[in-house]
Parts: C-alpha cells; structure tokens; sequence
C-alpha cells in the first residue's frame, strides 16, 4: 500500500457522499458495538460488572461541572480532522472528550457520547492496566473508494500534542473486520483510540499516520470556544438551537 500523501487543510474534503458515509457508518457502529451483549439469563463476570460499575462511576464524575448537553449545533465534521486522498486510504479522527462533544447537535452528540458508552467497561480496563484516571478517547475511520485491496496499519496512529507524541494505549475495534487491517473498495473499518490522560483537547494538537499530518486542531480551537460561550447563553436562557 502507498503511503498517505500529506494533507494540510483539506479538513471537509470533497470525497463523495462523506457526510453521509460516516452517518452510515456510525450507526452501524453501534450496531455492532452492542452485538457481544450476554445472551438473555446469562451472567456477567464479576470482573466485568465491576468494569462496568467503575466506568459509569468514573463518566458520572468526569462530566460535572461541564456544559450541559443538548444546546450545541456543530456538526461532526466540525470536530474531526482528516488525513489521506481520495482516490486512496482515508482517515478520519474524532476527539470524544465530553468537553468537546456537548458543543454539537443533540443528535450528534448522542450519537458519539453513546459510542463512547458501549465501550466504557473495555475503556475501563485499559486506563486501568495503563494507571491512566481519565484517558482521552478518540474515534477513527479508516475508508477507501481504491479498487482491490488496501492494507492499513492501526497502531500508526499518533499524536503530537503538548510537546509529546502520544501513541495509543489501546485500540477496541468497533467492526467485525478491523482486526484483519485491510480494506476493500468502499469499506470502512471504526474503532476507539485510548490515549493517555495527558493529551490535551484544549490544546493545538497533530494527527499522524504515516507520512500524512493534519494540524487543523489550532484552527478549529477558536470555533469550539465561540461555541462554548453560545451554549452557555443558549442553556443559561433555556433556550434549544
């Protein structure tokens, strides 16, 4: 597979039906993400209730003080950075930090935040093995429109941010066919990239995979922070989007 051509600025790009694909793509996500859910009687590990209980423990005290949900109206391609051609290997990377996440629409952050959740035990786990309190959660696509087959290699995925290169803790795979990292013509493969605590979304920040950088993030802060003050004003009058 050849490598991503560098991609500065094509956040948005003109690949077909984009907006509509990844929608597709997430709600299959979803699908896929509740399809190990225990048969109807079974019973749970006690390690994984546990999981669990620490997850929603841990979510329920990540979010105080945060906006509340439900006022925001950017949409997702708003926060998602862009690596890659388009006649070759896409990729689209998504922060899920709640502190971004709320400044979207209703639909999409429900979307995103719920994404986050079918995962949150298995995301317990690795911050646990990795002594990592609050790890930064990130959501990535690999696409292809090329004809046959492109390989791609997941755990290239790095970044820069706060003057460190953060590779990722884990990967939790969201497709039944991420774990053989290839691609066939129009196919996409999602999974939830854990990264350390220390990764700051409120910081300029690059996405790497290969050869390909996308440093967008600096650009999209002043916008997330518009945002945040309208959604301030928004809830502080009750007022929907």
């Amino acid at each position: 597979m050849s490598s991503l051509a560098r991609q500065g600025g094509q956040r948005g790009g003109g690949q077909p039906g984009n907006a509509a694909l990844f929608a597709v793509g997430l709600l299959a996500a979803l699908g896929c993400a509740g399809a190990g859910a225990p048969a109807p009687g079974a019973v749970p590990a006690a390690g994984a209730d546990t999981a669990a209980r620490r997850a929603s423990t841990a979510a329920s005290r990540d979010t105080v003080g945060l906006l509340p949900a439900g006022y925001g109206t950017l949409r997702q391609d708003a926060i998602s950075l862009r690596l890659g051609q388009l006649d070759a290997l896409q990729l689209r990377a998504t922060p899920l930090d709640e502190s971004v996440i709320r400044l979207l629409s209703p639909d999409s952050y429900r979307a995103l935040a719920e994404l986050k959740r079918s995962k949150a035990a298995t995301i317990a786990q690795v911050a646990r093995r990795n002594g990592v309190r609050n790890p930064s959660v990130w959501y990535v696509s690999f696409f292809t429109v090329q004809r046959g087959e492109t390989r791609f290699s997941p755990r290239e995925v790095i970044i820069t941010n706060v003057g460190r290169d953060f590779r990722p803790l884990d990967v939790v795979p969201l497709t039944p066919g991420f774990g053989e990292q290839r691609l066939r013509q129009n196919e996409r493969q999602d999974a939830l990239y854990v990264f350390d605590d220390q990764l700051d979304v409120q910081q300029p920040l690059t996405v790497a995979y290969e050869t390909a950088r996308n440093n967008d993030w600096a650009a999209i802060l002043p916008t997330l922070e518009r945002e945040r003050s309208l959604v301030k004003s928004r809830a502080a009058a009750g007022r929907s989007p």
